[in-house]
Order: structure tokens, then sequence, then C-alpha cells
């Protein structure tokens, strides 16, 4: 497998993030669920360019507390 440019099939995807107009995105981690020729299922790992391990880490923390619930912005009930 080569690194290849996602945005484009994000799109195709339908890929949407809940942003404000003055909102700057700084970095990015994308899970992809992948289906190879052969049939088989797999997860590859994309991150924007800057992005080191420990950003990583901590972006796949963060999403996977909130996919479980458990986040929550002060203030919020």
């Amino acid at each position: 497998m080569a690194d290849q440019p996602i945005g484009r099939l994000l799109d195709t995807l339908g890929f949407t993030a809940d942003l404000d107009d003055d909102d700057m995105p700084t970095d990015a981690l994308v899970i992809l669920k992948v289906v190879t020729p052969e049939g088989r299922v797999a997860i590859t790992i994309g991150a924007s360019e800057s992005m080191d391990w420990i950003t990583q880490k901590g972006l796949l923390a963060g999403a996977a507390e909130i996919t479980q619930g458990g986040y929550r912005e002060n203030g919020e009930d």
C-alpha cells in the first residue's frame, strides 16, 4: 500500500464534521474501514502531515471518549 491523498474519498463517503464558521482545524485523524480485493476487511489510519504520535494518541483517546458518551464541554448538561 502507498500513502494517498484522501480528501476526495472523504467527500465521496459523505464525511462531515461539526464545525463553526470561525473554527480553525489544526490536525486530522481519519480511521478507514477498507475491503481488500480479496474480500478481507481491514482498518487503516491516516493523519495530517504535521501530526506527531502524541497528538494522534490524544485524538484517538478523545474520539473514543466522545463515541462512548463520556465527554461534555464545560457548561453542558
